[in-house]
C-alpha cells in the first residue's frame, strides 16, 4: 500500500504531458496524421463516415500510444513498411506461391507461420532465463516476442490486402472467423505483456504469459491443419459493417488482459507458495509486484471489455433489431463481465488482494475461455460464426 501511495505521489508530482514531449513524439503526431489523411484522401470513395471515423480514431489512438509507450512507434512504423512490401509484391493473389519475399516471408502465410515458430521460441527463452537466472535469455524472450507479435500483424495486414484481392465484394478485415482472431489474440495479449515487462520492470512473467499465447499459437496450427481453416471466405450478411472494425479489436483487448492476469496469478500462487529464502522466490517478482500487475491487467481488460460489450449490443440491434437477445455469446460475455467485475469491486471496497485473488483471476481464465471458444463448440446461436 505504501508503494502505491509513492507512486500516486511521483504521478502528481509529474509535469502535465505537453511539457514531457519530446520532438520524436511530435513527429510521431505529424506521421500518424499524415497516415491517415493520406489513407482517407486515397480511399475516401469506398469509405463511409463511419470507417472515416474509425480510421482518424485509430490514428488519434496510435499517437496517444506512442506518447505513453515509446516502443510502440517503432514498431508500428516496421509494420507498416513490412506490409507495404508485400503489398507492392502482389499484382495476383497467387504471387504468393512465385515471388520470393512472399513464399518464404511476408505473404499472409508466411508471415503467420514465423509468429507460430517465434512465439514458442520466446516461452523456450523466457523459462530458460527464468530457471538459469541468465539476463541474456530473458532479452532474447523479449526480443522474440516483439519480432512474433509483428509478423503476426504484417500476417493480418496482408491478409486483408489478399481478401480484396480475390474481389472487392469479398474484402474485410481479418477478424471473421476463429482462425483470425486466434492470430489476433496472440498479437494483442503479447503487445500487453510487453508493455506491462516494460512499466513493471522484470522480464521474469514472460515465461507464464507467453505459455497462454503459444498454447493458443498450438490451436491455431491444430485449427489449420487439421480443420484446413486458413482460406479467406466471404462475410456473412450479419457481419457486413463497420462495428466489427471496432467491437472484434476491443474483445480481445479484453481476452488478452484477462488471460495474462490469469498466468501471473498462477505465478502468484507459485511464489506465495514457496520459501522466502528458496531458489523460485529468488527467480520470479515479488508478490506486490505480481498482484499489482495482476490488477492493473484486469482493469485494462474490464474498460475494453465494457466498451466492446456496449459496440456489440449497439451492432446487434442495428444487425438483429434489438440491443440484446439473451443468444449464447452475449448471455457468457455478460457472466464474464460481471465476473471481473466483481474481482475489482471486491479489491476496491474490501481491499482483498493475495491468493483470494489469484486464484479467481486463475478460475477467470476458464470462464473467458468457455465464453471465446467454448461457446463456439458447444452452443450455437446468433454468433455462429466461428464453429469448428
Amino acid at each position: 500500500m505504501a508503494t502505491s501511495h509513492q507512486e500516486m505521489l511521483r504521478a502528481l508530482e509529474r509535469p502535465p504531458l505537453w511539457r514531457r514531449l519530446a520532438l520524436r513524439d511530435w513527429a510521431w503526431a505529424v506521421f500518424m496524421a499524415a497516415v491517415a489523411a493520406l489513407t482517407i484522401g486515397r480511399y475516401h470513395g469506398v469509405m463511409n463516415p463511419y470507417e472515416i471515423g474509425i480510421t482518424t480514431g485509430v490514428s488519434l489512438g496510435a499517437i496517444g500510444l506512442g506518447w505513453h509507450w515509446r516502443s510502440i512507434a517503432p514498431f508500428l512504423i516496421a509494420v507498416g513498411v513490412v506490409s507495404l512490401f508485400a503489398v507492392t509484391r502482389y499484382p495476383a493473389l497467387d504471387a504468393a506461391h512465385s515471388d520470393f519475399f512472399l513464399e518464404y516471408f511476408v505473404s499472409s502465410q508466411s508471415a503467420i507461420m514465423w509468429m507460430s515458430a517465434l512465439f514458442p521460441a520466446a516461452t523456450l527463452a523466457y523459462f530458460i532465463g527464468l530457471i538459469a537466472r541468465s539476463d541474456f535469455s530473458l532479452r532474447t524472450g523479449s526480443v522474440l516476442t516483439w519480432i512474433a507479435a509483428g509478423a503476426g500483424l504484417v500476417g493480418l495486414m496482408v491478409r486483408w490486402w489478399e481478401s480484396y484481392l480475390m474481389g472487392p465484394d469479398i474484402g474485410h478485415i481479418p477478424v471473421s472467423n476463429l482462425y483470425e482472431v486466434f492470430i489476433l489474440f496472440s498479437v494483442i495479449t503479447s503487445l500487453i505483456y510487453l508493455y506491462f515487462e516494460r512499466s513493471a520492470g522484470t522480464r521474469t512473467m514472460g515465461a507464464f504469459v507467453l505459455t497462454v499465447i503459444s498454447a493458443a499459437v498450438g490451436f491455431l496450427l491444430w485449427y489449420q491443419f487439421a480443420r484446413h481453416a486458413s482460406g479467406i471466405e466471404p462475410l456473412v450478411p450479419a457481419l457486413q459493417s463497420y462495428w466489427m472494425k471496432i467491437h472484434v479489436p476491443a474483445n480481445f483487448i479484453g481476452y488478452g488482459s484477462f488471460s495474462m492476469a490469469a498466468m501471473l496469478g498462477v505465478a502468484y500462487l507459485i511464489r506465495g507458495g514457496a520459501p522466502e529464502d528458496g531458489a523460485i522466490a529468488a527467480r520470479l517478482p515479488s508478490l506486490e509486484k505480481l498482484d499489482d500487475v495482476m490488477y492493473r491487467a484486469i482493469s485494462l481488460g474490464f474498460a475494453f471489455f465494457t466498451v466492446a460489450t456496449i459496440l456489440g449490443s449497439l451492432w446487434a440491434a442495428e444487425a438483429w433489431g434489438g440491443y440484446w437477445s439473451w443468444d449464447p455469446k452475449e448471455t457468457w460475455a455478460l457472466i464474464v463481465w460481471l465476473n471481473y467485475a466483481a474481482w475489482l469491486h471486491m479489491r476496491f471496497t474490501k481491499g482483498m488482494r493475495g491468493r483470494p485473488m489469484a486464484w479467481w483471476a486463475v478460475v477467470g481464465l476458464a470462464v473467458t475461455t468457455f465464453a471465446f471458444l467454448g461457446v463456439n463448440i458447444f452452443l450455437s446461436g446468433l454468433h455462429s460464426y466461428g464453429q469448428l
